[in-house]
């Protein structure tokens, strides 16, 4: 299925207004399970941090900007920069945080693979990119060399284990745009070390509860949404019924441990 479609009509409706674009956001850190899983992430960051306001942040694809906007309004006083390759999103991010007075903030047209800035950034966020991008290890070295000694890369990507929903070599992704169906362990934990970081840890998150989270509050309404736009007036209706249970299944994926799971999330240290 093609996913970015989907995600442009969704960004025409919710621009429409600054209280639409936040509202937006808020559902999409409810709906959204990897946002729970990397939210989970980012707090412990902060809890670690003596001073979280002054820490340099590469979002590294921005996408709609909304995790910007959740570290912006709890990393008081940090530095942010958000780069993504869709000039639009850029557009519409900019033109937002700029309607809410966001003095620090910074959104870039940038291609990570050839993206540096040497010994800038503490932290770097590249949730749902890398099974985006080809060359990888390229992208995992321009991380490694923008980040300050001791800075924190997370990353959040599908597993090889049914990530992008594939279960089969006879079976393609969910998401056209994905160029890999997801990651083995060893494999994007290898590729971390050989572009210089010093510690990796990977955990899966998407686990039973998970599964079945996503395919309530994500696969099926994407799949109306793809055959027909006017699921859209549904969709509330939808969520009425199904968001209770996801919510459920979303805090028990997030605090719990898995053997295995469709998704992955890792952190690497300079």
């Amino acid at each position: 299925m093609q996913y970015d479609p989907i995600k442009r009509s969704l960004g025409n409706v919710f621009n429409r207004s600054s209280g639409l674009r936040k509202l937006f956001y808020n559902l999409l850190d409810l709906l959204l399970l990897r946002a729970w899983h990397v939210h989970k992430e980012l707090r412990e960051k902060i809890k670690e941090s003596r001073n979280p306001g002054n820490i340099q942040i590469l979002d590294a694809g921005s996408g709609y900007g909304q995790y910007y906007y959740w570290m912006w309004k709890r990393f008081k006083g940090c530095n942010i920069l958000a780069v993504d390759v869709k000039d639009e999103q850029v557009a519409d991010c900019n033109k937002f945080f700029q309607s809410i007075g966001a003095t620090n903030v910074k959104f870039e047209i940038a291609d990570l693979t050839k993206f540096q800035k040497p010994d800038t950034y503490d932290l770097v966020l590249s949730v749902d990119v890398m099974e985006h991008i080809l060359e990888d290890e390229l992208v995992f070295r321009n991380f490694h060399a923008s980040m300050k000694k001791g800075g924190m890369l997370l990353i959040s990507t599908p597993s090889d284990q049914g990530g992008s929903d594939v279960h089969g070599d006879d079976e393609s992704s969910f998401i056209e745009e994905h160029v890999r169906d997801g990651y083995n362990i060893k494999d994007i934990e290898d590729k971390l070390r050989r572009a210089g970081f010093s510690k990796v840890e990977a955990r899966y998150s998407y686990g039973a509860p998970g599964k079945i989270a996503w395919r309530l509050s994500m696969k099926y309404p994407i799949q109306m949404l793809g055959v027909c736009k006017l699921f859209f007036i549904i969709l509330p209706f939808y969520y009425v019924i199904a968001y209770p249970i996801s919510f459920v299944l979303n805090y028990f994926d997030t605090n719990m441990k898995h053997p295995t799971g469709t998704g992955l999330i890792v952190k690497a240290w300079k």
